[in-house]
């Protein structure tokens, strides 16, 4: 454990150098929280009279709409019920945002983010780069892969049911391993907190990065409109209840802040899932010091 120990020391200072050398600002938001953001399947752990964060995203917008322009967080979060190969209920996030940018600039500050990791950590197990600029990467819609491995398409005829199990059974086992691949523009349905595209109001900004077969990132243009905001809260809340889960209180605050919020992007990033590839580990276990 102690070479696990020390990949993974090696790994946030990695990320922290790369960081500050772009001029972000390192934050610290509460972990526990009087309302947790509201998605359908993202269950927040409860402490107290509070909810253990699933994401800093709500304090980071706040600090957007107050003036930050670059600032990241590395921390841990929170999942209530989940556990498995790449699951843990406890678990540490890299997330960040920028101003003025949308999730493909985000795109642009992750493979700078990776190449630089790469390139410290000397892992045999990274997927395939060339010796100098960024990582040959493989780009590919979500309406394109699923209509190639699962015969449909879920941005014109969603299914919330087939998608969540086709993604699982036939597009993940399907994706390349050997480099990074990005599955991008995703059906409305699936973002919460997405905007969406202008010319396309059924496809939302949204991307995930795969790495050797891992889901490792999550990003999105940032939805700014509160109005729509708290429709999309409105309608996860009514379909939680109707499967008997929790419904959380809509934060008024954030969404008074949305007003002042420029347009930006944002990503999460699992530290734990990035170390897995590097290590080529097999289970979130192999690189977790303690288990819980």
């Amino acid at each position: 454990m102690l070479n696990v120990l020390q990949s993974r020391g090696v790994l946030m200072q990695s990320i922290r150098a790369f960081f500050h050398s772009e001029g972000f600002i390192e934050v610290e938001t509460p972990v526990r929280m009087k309302i947790p953001c509201m998605e359908l399947h993202i269950d927040a752990e409860p402490s107290g009279d509070c909810w253990l964060r699933t994401s800093p995203e709500l304090y980071h917008k706040k600090l957007l709409a107050q003036g930050a322009e670059k600032i990241f967080e590395i921390g841990k979060c929170f999942r209530q019920g989940e556990r498995g190969d790449r699951h843990h209920p406890e678990y540490t996030m890299l997330e960040w945002y920028r101003t003025e940018s949308d999730y493909m600039g985000i795109l642009d500050d992750t493979k700078r983010l990776l190449d630089a990791i790469w390139g410290r950590d000397g892992s045999p197990n990274r997927p395939q780069t060339p010796r100098r600029g960024v990582p040959v990467w493989k780009i590919l819609t979500v309406a394109e892969t699923f209509e190639k491995y699962a015969g449909w398409n879920p941005v014109t005829h969603f299914d919330a049911d087939r998608f969540d199990l086709d993604m699982i059974e036939k597009i993940e086992p399907a994706l390349p391993k050997d480099v990074p691949v990005l599955l991008k523009d995703y059906p409305a349905e699936c973002c919460a907190l997405a905007r969406l595209k202008p010319d396309n109001p059924k496809v939302a900004e949204r991307w995930e990065l795969h790495l050797g077969g891992i889901e490792i990132a999550n990003a999105y243009s940032e939805l700014t409109d509160p109005v729509e905001q708290r429709t999309r809260f409105e309608k996860w809340g009514e379909q939680r209840r109707a499967l008997g889960k929790p419904v959380y209180p809509i934060d008024e605050e954030f969404l008074q802040c949305l007003e002042k919020m420029p347009p930006s992007g944002g990503c999460a990033l699992g530290i734990d899932r990035l170390l897995m590839v590097l290590l080529g580990a097999e289970t979130l276990e192999a690189v977790l010091p303690f288990r819980g």
